[in-house]
C-alpha cells in the first residue's frame, strides 16, 4: 500500500514543483527576453465593433443609414445603447448568420422592410441582409430589432 502511494504521489509532486518554478519572469511583469528597463506595448484586445446599418421601409423606398459602435456604444445610431444590448443578448446565436436555404419556415409575412448591415462585430467581418418575408426572416429581424432603429414608414 505504501509503495502504491509513493508511485502516485511522486509524479504529482514533481509536476507541482516544476510548475511552481514556471512563469517566475512573468510574475514580475518582465518577460525573460526583455531588459527590465523597457516597456512593451500590448494590443488592447479585439477590434472595436463598428457597423453601418442601412434600413428601407420597402424595396423602392429611400434608405436611412446609421453607424453603430459598441464598447462603448456610439455612432449616429438613434438608440446605440439599445442596439448594442440587443447584439450582446444575441451574442451566442450569431445574429448575422443567414437562414439556411433548406430550413422550413412559416409563411408569415412581417412587412416590406429591408436592412443591410456591414462592418465588424466581435472581430469578424459582417455583410448581412435582413427582411421580414417569412417566419424565419421575421424571427431573425426581431432578435436584433433595436439594431434597425426607427424604420422609416412606407409611403
Amino acid at each position: 500500500m505504501r509503495y502504491r502511494t509513493l508511485l502516485f504521489a511522486s509524479p504529482g509532486l514533481a509536476m507541482v514543483l516544476s510548475l511552481a518554478a514556471c512563469g517566475d519572469e512573468q510574475a514580475k511583469g518582465t518577460p525573460a527576453d526583455q531588459p527590465s528597463g523597457t516597456t512593451s506595448v500590448q494590443p488592447s484586445g479585439p477590434p472595436a465593433d463598428s457597423l453601418t446599418i442601412n434600413v428601407k421601409a420597402s424595396k423602392e423606398a429611400p434608405a436611412k443609414t446609421w453607424t453603430l459602435n459598441c464598447e462603448p456604444p456610439g455612432g449616429d445610431h438613434p438608440k446605440a445603447a439599445d442596439a448594442c444590448a440587443a447584439l450582446a443578448k444575441a451574442k451566442g446565436q450569431d445574429p448575422f448568420k443567414p437562414v439556411p436555404k433548406d430550413q422550413m419556415c412559416t409563411m408569415i409575412y412581417g412587412g416590406p422592410e429591408l436592412a443591410k448591415v456591414k462592418g465588424t462585430w466581435q472581430g469578424k467581418k459582417v455583410n448581412a441582409q435582413f427582411s421580414r418575408d417569412d417566419g424565419c426572416q421575421l424571427d431573425r429581424w426581431e432578435k436584433v430589432g433595436p439594431l434597425f432603429g426607427p424604420v422609416p414608414k412606407v409611403r
